[in-house]
């Protein structure tokens, strides 16, 4: 009996070079980790996802470990406070539609159906916990639901499903040509899911429950990975993944260190016990009497009037009792000092910097005794520089949420078609929210170097730049800021002022 499929499907614009696509013999590369199975192989009443979704589920568990100890945590909570800006008198994201060809009603029409997006994910109160678990575990996974007897109301709610509840499976057909070569016939795509979690099926038997699935439709689920993949391109990785070693080195050296201070912290006696010549047993034996002798402790207790044998149990690791033969120096007690090299952590913040530099965090981020650098943008080091651009690239692995459900959101309301989508869904983009001290600090200098640039220009305006060049090129106006301007300095009724003693244009 075959599955059922679960969900809906959007009707699409088959693209013109359908037929080309299936004269290929090679499988569409992707970085979605989807299980690639022959025609037909998950068609059964039960689901065998083999070795691939089990180690899928144990890296996701690793992950979460390892976001559990203490330095990553820290790290982070860096990236995602980056990534997201927690701020409370603006949107955490907007989308922005300056690059798209289109009317202004339809423009309208998409930030209000993004604005419906954002409501319906909560994202203002849960944007940084979204962020989190996508950067954790590597995956992120919602089902878009709606009403199928009136789909034209849009998503109604965003659902958050548990990456190791849920697999994508990729199924390829294909059939022999002429020349007898395997050509790709069809190509389908859907996802299984279980609410017990995938798992590896011959571990398991035919547990009921632990090797079956949903079929689900690939349009009823919003799935983003993070586009890094394993060597075999069979399993989807988080950034985490490269931290791992580095973490568990650390955590090995730190309890190695502990057990290091504790043992070599007490200060050992030696015992050098006369045993004249005495044959071995008689010696070993009067060596074992005064030990006995040094533990043996009468106690006299005020409270009850007894008397009790309270025995001194020394460690070995404190005290060594060693039998010196005649001729010696005769009864002896010395004491070994303990660890001079207890405040040694050099080694602890070497893999501390190793795994910080795995996380690609400034290591200044993370140490308390760094001070905050509020200067100009010249002063900026080479690792923020850096951990700006990662940020940037987190952000638009993100974004494919945004166009994934934005996507579904427009279709089911009628807004525009498949084809008019991918004509216009790389122009679109996201403008996060940024820490506000920050960015008015950039703001300022950047204007301050704009002017600055304009006011050595302004002798040369009308002559080799033009005015509308200068706004473009030099201030960065866009052509609704252009328009917006000119109409204000209209309705101001202000002449143009001259810059540095230049002559206004008429």
């Amino acid at each position: 009996m075959a599955l059922t499929l679960f969900g809906y499907t959007i009707s699409k614009d088959e693209p013109a070079n359908l037929e080309l696509r299936k004269q290929s013999f090679v499988a569409p590369d992707s970085d979605d980790g989807a299980s690639t199975v022959a025609g037909g192989g998950y068609f059964g009443t039960y689901v065998d996802l083999d070795a691939t979704a089990k180690s899928e589920s144990d890296v996701i568990t690793r992950y979460r470990e390892t976001a559990m100890y203490p330095d990553v945590a820290n790290a982070i909570d860096e990236i995602v406070t980056e990534g997201v800006a927690g701020t409370e008198t603006e949107k955490l994201i907007d989308i922005n539609l300056d690059q798209l060809n289109l009317s202004d009603q339809i423009k309208q029409s998409i930030r209000n159906e993004f604005d419906n997006i954002l409501k319906k994910l909560e994202f203002k109160t849960k944007g940084q916990d979204y962020f989190r678990r996508w950067y954790i575990d590597g995956r992120l996974y919602f089902q878009k639901i709606i009403d199928n007897k009136n789909p034209q109301k849009g998503i109604l709610e965003l659902r958050y499903i548990d990456p190791r509840k849920i697999k994508k499976v990729r199924d390829i057909k294909k059939k022999k040509n002429d020349a007898g070569i395997d050509i790709i016939e069809k190509i389908e795509e859907f996802y299984i899911y279980n609410e017990k979690g995938i798992r590896y099926t011959q571990q398991y038997g035919n547990v009921p429950g632990l090797n079956q699935g949903i079929k689900i439709s690939p349009d009823t689920i919003a799935f983003v990975p993070s586009g890094l993949m394993d060597m075999e391109k069979s399993i989807v990785l988080s950034y985490l993944h490269k931290a791992i070693k580095p973490a568990n080195q650390l955590k090995m050296m730190e309890d190695s260190l502990v057990i290091y201070r504790i043992s070599r912290a007490p200060e050992r006696r030696i015992f050098y016990i006369d045993v004249g010549n005495l044959p071995k047993q008689k010696a070993e034996q009067y060596l074992k009497d005064v030990m006995n002798k040094y533990r043996n402790k009468i106690v006299y207790d005020s409270q009850t009037g007894e008397i009790r044998d309270d025995r001194k149990f020394m460690s070995m690791l404190e005290d060594f009792w060693l039998p010196r033969r005649e001729g010696g120096r005769g009864t002896e007690i010395t004491t070994l000092p303990g660890g001079e090299n207890l405040g040694q952590i050099d080694d602890i913040n070497y893999f501390q910097n190793k795994l910080y530099q795995s996380l690609n965090v400034p290591i200044s981020r993370l140490q308390p005794s760094t001070g905050m650098n509020f200067g100009r943008a010249a002063e900026i080091t080479r690792d923020e520089l850096k951990f700006g651009k990662f940020v940037d690239k987190l952000r638009k692995r993100f974004n494919e949420l945004f166009q994934d459900v934005l996507k579904t959101q427009l279709l089911l309301k009628g807004v525009m078609t498949s084809t008019d989508w991918d004509d216009i869904k790389e122009n679109i983009n996201y403008i996060y929210a940024q820490d506000r001290y920050y960015s008015e600090l950039k703001d300022a200098e950047n204007l301050r170097n704009r002017v600055d640039v304009l006011n050595q220009m302004a002798p040369f305006i009308g002559i080799y730049f033009s005015q509308e060049y200068v706004m473009k090129k030099v201030l960065r106006y866009t052509d609704e800021e252009m328009e917006q301007v000119k109409e204000q300095i209209q309705s101001e009724g202000v002449p143009p002022q001259p810059i540095n003693n230049a002559e206004p244009q008429q």
